[in-house]
């Protein structure tokens, strides 16, 4: 799960394409004309691109500099990558200790238990030591050990993660649990990165980090952000669904880029955390959300949960919807959450 969508923005993309609004319109004398600015840096192991409209350049850099000085921080708070990050620090003194978390550590940590509870452990932040052994794996192109993994499943288990809301604390049942926050983290940080652009007063703003988007208030003079999005077997963009977006997000999961074959079988980046497996078979889930974090983390979730009861996950989440590709075979097999067809979609040009 921590590499969820480390490369898929080959698979989620954006464009501002505006559909049938294409005319901005016309300034008036005490309303100077927004202008479309757009800024790239590397975080989290892909790149967080921001597309925003602001009043001139050196609002837009401001904006955008401030914004991307949140992610980075939120980059050092969160990342099982580095060992003197803040995440990475609590999991060592955690085990059968309360430890003091900073605000968006515990924010994350509290949203992530959400989800878990919701999907039955299907998406479980507590992973760690299970996808460390499945990275290792893709690699050196092996099967993780069977006893280490089965050593690394004993460790996880949402359950096992406390949290003292009071306090902002968390604590560890067992020694050795590792906390990886990959399938949640770059939504979240999409989301802090759109309000800090909302402090400088941008409200119409986009932030894509990979296959993680969150959009804000509409382009000047069109409905929405056109995001499209590739299924398994939609390689050119008229055969991609063209989703028109407005304060709301969008994340696909989906094994196009990260995955390994080991002896004819192609297993995912993706891990289950019930059973400590990657998966396998070939699979794309999309989710809309109101937030960054949410579209994230229940794209996962829908990932490791058959079609079924992945729909009924999103079904019972507000505001949530989705779109499940998966093949079976040489058959593609499609389904959708009852609020997929409301989400405002449009025909490529």
């Amino acid at each position: 799960m921590a590499e969820k969508k480390r490369l898929l923005a080959t698979v989620l993309t954006f464009a501002l394409l505006f559909a049938g609004a294409a005319i901005e319109p016309s300034p008036s004398a005490s309303q100077p004309e927004l202008r479309r600015f757009e800024f790239v840096q590397a975080h989290m192991g892909t790149q967080f691109r921001i597309v925003l409209y602001a009043r001139d350049a050196e609002t837009a850099a401001r904006a955008s500099a401030a914004a991307f000085e949140r992610i980075a921080r939120l980059d050092a708070t969160m990342s099982d990558y580095r060992e003197t990050s803040e995440l990475m620090v609590a999991c060592k003194q955690a085990a059968h200790n309360w430890v003091h978390t900073s605000r968006d550590l515990f924010g994350v940590l509290a949203r992530s238990q959400q989800i878990a509870r919701q999907s039955a452990g299907a998406f479980d932040v507590t992973v760690g030591p299970v996808v460390r052994l499945w990275r290792r794996a893709r690699r050196m192109n092996e099967l993780p050990d069977a006893k280490k993994l089965a050593a690394a499943r004993r460790l996880v288990g949402y359950r096992r993660l406390r949290l003292d809301a009071r306090r902002h604390r968390v604590r560890l049942e067992k020694a050795g649990m590792l906390i990886d926050l990959g399938g949640i983290a770059k939504g979240y940080a999409a989301d802090a990165a759109l309000a800090v652009l909302k402090d400088y007063g941008i409200r119409s703003a986009l932030v894509a980090a990979g296959g993680d988007i969150v959009t804000g208030d509409a382009p000047p003079g069109s409905a929405g952000w056109t995001v499209a999005v590739r299924g398994l077997n939609s390689a050119d963009e008229a055969k991609m669904i063209h989703l028109r977006l407005a304060n709301a997000a969008v994340s696909t999961s989906g094994d196009a880029e990260q995955f390994v074959e080991i002896n004819g079988v192609r297993y995912s980046h993706i891990v289950d955390p019930r059973t400590g497996r990657a998966l396998t078979g070939r699979r794309s889930v999309t989710v809309v959300a109101p937030r960054g974090w949410a579209a994230d983390a229940l794209a996962t979730a829908a990932s490791v949960l058959d079609a079924a009861r992945a729909q009924r996950l999103i079904d019972r989440t507000r505001g949530a919807a989705a779109h499940i590709e998966q093949m079976r075979g040489d058959r593609l097999a499609v389904s959708e959450s009852r609020r997929w067809r409301s989400v405002p979609q449009v025909s490529p040009k």
